[in-house]
C-alpha cells in the first residue's frame, strides 16, 4: 500500500508533495500555462475530462512531459472549484502502513453516527491529508452533509461537525487497487514540480467508489492538490 510512501528513493509520493509545495511557496511563481488557468468546472465532483492540458514548452525547445497517466488513465490536472459543505468528520494520525484501514474505519464510524442522527450525506467521502512525517499521516476523514444538525458541533466524542474544504484544486485520478496508489502520487509529484504549480500543503482524496479492499482493482480515487 503506502509502505513505500516515505522511502529514500528520489522524489515521490505524498511526503514529497508536501515538501515540494513548501519549497515552491518560497522559490517559485505560478506557471502561466494557459492549461492551468481556472475553468468553470461544476461544483460537484465529476470524473476528470479525458483531455490532458497542453504541455508547457521547456527551455531549449524540448516539450514538457504530458500530464501523468497511470494504468492507462489520464490524470490530467484539471482545475476544479471545490465547494464547501457542512461535514461530519474524524481527525487523527495513522502509521503509513495503516492508512487504508484508518480511512475505512473512520468512515464506518462517521456513517453510523450520521444514520443515528438522521442526517443525509451530500457527497462522496473524503480524506484530507494535512501533514506527513517519516512515520505517519495527520489526516481527516469526512462525509459532506446536506445540512448541519441544529445547535450541534459534534455527533459524538469522536465525530465532529465542521466545513469541508473549499477553493481551487488541480485534480488527478487513480484507477486500480489502493495498494498501487503510490505510483499515481509519484506521477503527480513529478508533474506538479515540472509545471511549477503554486500549491498548498493540503491534499484531498475523494472516493467515487466504495473502499471495499485495498486490493480492489475497480477502485477509483480522485486526488486534489489544493492551489493557492
Amino acid at each position: 500500500m503506502r509502505a513505500r510512501i516515505f522511502s529514500a528513493t528520489a522524489g515521490a509520493l505524498v511526503l514529497a508533495l508536501f515538501m515540494a509545495c513548501a519549497a515552491r511557496a518560497q522559490t517559485a511563481t505560478p506557471n502561466p500555462d494557459p492549461a492551468a488557468a481556472p475553468s468553470s468546472a461544476p461544483s460537484a465532483t465529476p470524473s476528470p475530462a479525458a483531455m490532458a492540458p497542453s504541455p508547457t514548452p521547456a527551455p531549449g525547445g524540448a516539450s514538457a512531459s504530458p500530464a501523468p497517466t497511470v494504468q492507462g488513465v489520464a490524470s490530467n490536472g484539471e482545475i476544479v472549484d471545490i465547494v464547501s459543505h457542512p461535514a461530519a468528520m474524524i481527525e487523527g494520525k495513522a502509521n503509513r502502513d495503516d492508512i487504508f484501514g484508518a480511512i475505512v474505519g473512520g468512515l464506518k464510524i462517521i456513517k453510523a453516527e450520521i444514520a443515528k442522527a438522521g442526517l443525509k450525506p451530500a457527497g462522496r467521502p473524503l480524506t484530507i491529508f494535512l501533514s506527513a512525517t517519516d512515520q505517519d499521516f495527520h489526516y481527516r476523514v469526512e462525509i459532506p452533509l446536506e445540512s448541519a444538525p441544529d445547535g450541534k458541533t459534534q455527533l459524538s466524542e469522536a465525530v465532529k461537525i465542521g466545513p469541508s474544504p473549499v477553493g481551487k484544486a488541480m485534480r488527478f485520478e487513480h484507477r486500480g487497487a489502493y495498494d498501487d496508489i503510490d505510483s499515481t502520487y509519484d506521477a503527480i509529484t513529478a508533474y506538479v514540480d515540472e509545471k511549477g504549480v503554486d500549491a498548498q500543503e493540503i491534499f484531498i482524496e475523494e472516493y467515487p467508489t466504495d473502499l471495499t479492499s485495498s486490493e480492489d482493482p475497480n477502485t477509483v480515487v480522485l486526488i486534489d492538490v489544493m492551489l493557492k
